[in-house]
């Protein structure tokens, strides 16, 4: 994860209007939050909670929401809403194999060490927990996809080439202000086989083309998962 917390700086944009814009969950994050994290109980760690506006579906489906963000700005709107620890999601600060599920939604793209927060998931997560992963979906959204028209989307050159960027097709957008990273489709699924975790179900949000790509993830074994394989890369 990077180092400063850029999110500082638009925490009051973020709460006040972006999230306004995101109410009627129109690329469909909630539905598939639901859909692949399901029903449970226990503590459920939010990597990447940002202002905690997940923790009350978290609780809908019975689970206790504790958090972890890079960003006090953003964490002094989280406060209201779930326990928080301010933390870089490379290294968290819990046990091993100490709760049974953790998710992290909408925000790999803000974390240029992804791969290594995936194995610090797996590393938390007890033996059958699960990690539920929704994101950006990475064939559809980046620097290189322009949605100015959501009924055909233009994939351009530079979809290979993953890297950190702030070009966006809006300037209203979070890309565009705070930048962000972004991982081929095939890579980021290693991410979670290399973390020794096991892919279960997969869901996409959005259309006519989706936006939003999930996967739930589950830990089978009681075995340490190996040190990450795949590091944060220069420049992305």
């Amino acid at each position: 994860m990077v180092s400063t917390a850029p999110y500082n700086e638009i925490a009051h944009w973020y709460e006040q209007e972006f999230l306004r814009s995101q109410e009627d969950d129109p690329i469909g994050v909630h539905r598939v939050l639901r859909q692949l994290l399901g029903e449970g109980a226990g503590s459920c760690l939010e990597i990447g909670c940002g202002t905690g506006i997940h923790a009350s579906r978290l609780r809908a489906l019975g689970w206790d929401p504790v958090g972890v963000d890079l960003s006090d700005g953003m964490l002094r709107y989280a406060r209201g809403r779930l326990p928080v620890a301010q933390a870089d999601a490379e290294r968290l600060p819990l046990r091993d194999a100490s709760v049974p599920a953790t998710v992290a939604v909408v925000a790999h793209t803000d974390m240029p060490g992804y791969p290594a927060v995936v194995w610090e998931a797996a590393r938390v997560l007890r033996t059958g927990g699960v990690f539920v992963h929704v994101g950006v979906h990475p064939c559809f959204c980046g620097g290189f996809a322009d949605r100015g028209d959501p009924d055909a989307v233009v994939v351009r050159p530079g979809y290979l080439d993953g890297h950190w960027t702030k070009e966006s097709w809006t300037d209203h957008g979070l890309r565009a202000k705070v930048g962000a990273a972004h991982w081929p489709l095939p890579e980021l699924m290693h991410a979670f086989l290399d973390a020794g975790l096991t892919p279960e179900r997969f869901a996409e949000g959005g259309g006519p083309t989706p936006t939003v790509l999930g996967l739930r993830a589950r830990k089978f074994t009681p075995d340490a998962v190996p040190s990450p394989t795949v590091s944060a890369r220069a420049g992305c």
